[in-house]
Parts: structure tokens; C-alpha cells; sequence
């Protein structure tokens, strides 16, 4: 089916050209897949910049709010990839955020002057920005699951050619894992557009401490039931039956950025 490849440009996304993008069915509770559309932006820090960067971005999410949109959630890396920050802005359906009237709205806000300033500044303060388009949970359950988290572990996965349906499927199978366990399951992202990520996975933590005690509750016994009730040989098989479908990925810890 056909997509929308969007790409920012000075403080407000555009249509750049109509792409062909696998968007995989939804089969799961809304609890942990859904509908709802969010651009997922990752920056990386001009060299001396990072201050800048983080005071900068700080009046971008205000300006956001004054065009009409809604504020990303805000996570800063802690271990793990590259980026200093991801952003992810909540659009709701493409067709709905590039409406005539919000569209309008979001002009008269970041064309001013001042629109125009911090969108000079972001792009001087940033030395790299990668944009991907996701569907994942509707916007309550996004709050809700950020609420009182410190911190979060953030997989992106590109899988292999032929494969790529196998991966979402694991996802949901690791997730089907978890809730036989009766542990939180992760919120799962699933690729519309942009970057070449087919799907990310976010698991939510109170800290560092709660996420390394999750896993060390139960026995192996209950680990390899959970296991193979998910559709896995045994728990061993987790991580490698996942890397058998991938081309590459990037696991980081990140924490809440204030």
C-alpha cells in the first residue's frame, strides 16, 4: 500500500513524495499495539552543543503547544545507541495532523519570527536528526504507560528481507512471554513511514534496579512454560530465534529527560 514519506524542514513536516511501505496488521490488545501514528525523532548533539540543544528543544515543545500539537515524550540516553535524545511527538493520523486548519495553525505559529529563530537554533545545535513514522497505542494508554517511568529499554529492529512479518510476530509472541508471567508487557511500535525501522519495542521501568530484578523472580521451570505457551521452544530460544530475523538493531537504555 502506498505511504507518506514526511521529512521536517524548518519547524514543520512536509510531503515530500508518496513511498510503498509494508504497514503489518494489528492483531494484539490495544494495551500493547494500536493505531495511532507518532513520529519518533532522534537527535544527536552538535559538538558543545548539548546544553544548547536541551534548552532549545525545551521552547520547541512550547511552541509545539502554541501551534496546536502535542509535546513528545521526552527520553535521553543513558546506554546503548548513538543519539543523545529521542522525541516522540504524537500526530494521531496523518490525514487529521495535515488538515487545512492544523496546518494553517502550525504555520502562523512557527513562521513568525520567533518560529523561525528557534528552528535556526535547533538545526545549528543538532548534527544529526532521524525521523521514522511508527502506529503504536493510542495517546492515553502512551501517558499512561510514561507516568511515574524512569526508566525505559528501547529496541529498533530492521528485519530481514522475507522476514519482516516473523518480527513483528516475535514481538507479540515475547509479549505473549511476558504476560504469562504476569510481567508488564512492552509497547510495540510498528513502521508507516520514514526511516528504515520496521519496528521498536519500549519496555516502561520505575529504574534501573526494578528493570535488572524483572526477570530474576521466576524459575526456569516457569520461564520455559511462559515459553513455550508464547509459542517458543524454551526461554533459550528468545534472543536467538529474534536475531535469526534481523538485519540489524539498536538496544539502549534511556532515562526521562526534564
Amino acid at each position: 500500500m502506498n505511504a507518506i514519506r514526511l521529512i521536517p524542514r524548518n519547524g514543520v513536516l512536509l510531503f515530500l513524495a508518496a513511498i510503498s511501505s509494508l504497514v503489518f496488521p494489528l492483531q494484539t490488545s490495544a494495551q500493547t499495539e494500536g493505531d495511532y501514528v507518532y513520529n519518533v525523532t532522534l537527535l544527536w548533539a552538535a559538538p558543545g552543543h548539548f546544553t544548547d540543544l536541551v534548552e532549545t528543544l525545551r521552547e520547541s515543545f512550547e511552541m509545539t503547544e502554541a501551534a496546536g500539537d502535542v509535546a513528545p515524550f521526552w527520553i535521553r540516553h543513558s546506554q546503548g545507541d548513538h543519539w543523545d535524545f529521542m522525541l516522540i511527538y504524537p500526530i494521531g493520523s496523518f490525514a487529521s495532523y495535515y488538515s487545512s486548519a492544523r496546518v494553517h495553525q502550525r504555520n502562523g505559529a512557527w513562521m513568525i519570527n520567533s518560529g523561525r529563530d528557534l528552528t535556526d537554533r535547533l538545526e545549528r545545535f543538532t548534527s544529526y536528526t532521524e525521523e521514522w513514522y511508527a502506529r503504536s497505542v493510542d495517546l492515553d494508554e502512551m501517558k499512561r504507560r510514561f507516568d511515574g517511568m524512569g526508566m525505559f529499554h528501547i529496541e529498533m529492529f530492521a528485519g530481514l528481507p522475507g522476514k519482516r512479518s516473523d518480527l513483528i510476530e516475535q514481538r507479540r509472541m515475547e509479549n505473549r512471554y511476558y504476560e504469562y508471567l504476569n510481567r508488564q508487557q512492552n509497547v510495540i511500535f510498528i513502521r508507516a513511514s520514514g526511516s528504515n525501522w520496521d519496528s521498536m519495542t519500549i519496555g516502561f521501568h520505575e529504574s534501573l534496579e526494578s528493570f535488572a530484578a524483572a526477570g530474576n523472580r521466576y524459575t526456569e521451570d516457569e520461564q520455559n512454560e511462559a515459553a513455550r505457551a508464547a509459542g517458543f521452544e524454551d526461554v533459550n530460544q528468545l534472543s536467538p530465534y529474534l536475531r535469526s530475523l534481523l538485519s540489524y538493531h539498536n538496544d539502549t537504555i534511556g532515562v526521562r529527560a526534564n
